[in-house]
Formats: C-alpha cells, sequence, structure tokens
C-alpha cells in the first residue's frame, strides 16, 4: 500500500484539478465571487502541494517508476493549460487599459496556446526520449516553469478576487503573465538540447 502513496496523490491532484477548472468555467454565475474564487485558490494550491511531495515520496520509497515519470508531468500540464484555456473562456484577467474586447480575447488566448503548444512538445519529447532509454525526469528549468505557472495562475484569483479596480493589480499581472510566457518558452527549448541529436 505505501508503493501506491505516490500514484495516490498524483491520481488525488487530477481529480483536484478536474474540480478546480469545473470551478472557473462555473465563476461567471456566482453571486459571491470572493469567497468562490478563495476556495478555488485553496483547491489549486493543494493540487499543487501534492505534485511537490509526490516525487520525494517516491524516491524515498523506492518506487520512482516510468509511469511516474509520465503521468505526474500530465497531470501538472492539465493544471496548467486547463487553467489558462478556462481563464480565456471567462475573460480572466480583467485589465483596466483601453485595449478592445478583441484584443484581450487574442492575448487570454495566445497565453493558452502558447503553454499548450510547450507542453505538448515536450510531451513529444519525453516520449521519444523514454523510447530511446534516455532519462527524461523533471529538471530544475522545468520545475522553475512550473513554479512560475502556478504562480500566474494564483496571480490571476488573487486579482480577480480581492484586486479587481487597482492598477498595480493590472500591472503586475501584465508583467507576470510576460515572465512566464519567457521561461516557458526558455524551458521548451532547454528541453530539446536533453536529447542527444544523431550522429
Amino acid at each position: 500500500m505505501l508503493k501506491q502513496i505516490p500514484n495516490i496523490l498524483t491520481f488525488g491532484r487530477l481529480v483536484g484539478t478536474l474540480v478546480f477548472l469545473a470551478m472557473l468555467l462555473y465563476l461567471p454565475y456566482v453571486q459571491n465571487k470572493t469567497t468562490f474564487i478563495d476556495t478555488a485558490f485553496i483547491i489549486f494550491v493543494v493540487s499543487g502541494l501534492t505534485d511537490i511531495i509526490d516525487g520525494p515520496v517516491a524516491r524515498r520509497l523506492n518506487v520512482a517508476s516510468k509511469f511516474g515519470r509520465m503521468l505526474d508531468p500530465l497531470a501538472d500540464k492539465v493544471l496548467v493549460c486547463g487553467a489558462f484555456v478556462c481563464f480565456a473562456i471567462i475573460g480572466q484577467p480583467e485589465f483596466l487599459f483601453n485595449w478592445s474586447k478583441l484584443t484581450l480575447h487574442l492575448i487570454r488566448w495566445s497565453v493558452a496556446a502558447i503553454l499548450i503548444i510547450r507542453e505538448g512538445y515536450v510531451t513529444v519529447l519525453r516520449h521519444v526520449a523514454e523510447a530511446k532509454g534516455i532519462d527524461f525526469r523533471a529538471v530544475a528549468s522545468g520545475k522553475i516553469k512550473m513554479l512560475i505557472q502556478s504562480f500566474s495562475v494564483g496571480t490571476i484569483l488573487v486579482k480577480a478576487a480581492h484586486v479587481q479596480t487597482a492598477l498595480w493589480g493590472h500591472w503586475f499581472t501584465i508583467i507576470t503573465l510576460a515572465v512566464m510566457l519567457a521561461v516557458t518558452v526558455v524551458s521548451g527549448y532547454s528541453a530539446t538540447r536533453r536529447i542527444p541529436s544523431p550522429r
């Protein structure tokens, strides 16, 4: 039973992720948005914490496996990419700048698209690496990328719940998203270099 703890944590994160994404999609129909968003934020944080502990637990119990290395990143991708797709659908984040609705729409969906393309690309690389027997476990750049992406999701949630009209909140969110996109692209390039070129 102990050996199943890492997988249980990962599956638990997937369940928490689905609940979190459903809450985001339901947000436009909620009256008391602050409490609702705070609840979603807690679920998001708990789901993220399971990502932090399942790897060390697997190594401590000596049950790290190829299955775990494949499923764990998938859970992360569903959580983050799903969040930004939901944000694009419900029109978050909102900004105080004089941008047209079309511009905001393009920005939100572009952010989601960049994340999905990067994660899809790295997932393909991971499968290729595993097929070649190359160890493609998570590295520092990937962990930093996930941390910043998670921070960006949290920033949007906190802004929507508590800092809706503060100008500094809009600038902070914009800068956070820009940094996240830069780190996402750079980490994707770094992943490419982990697979040796054929000679």
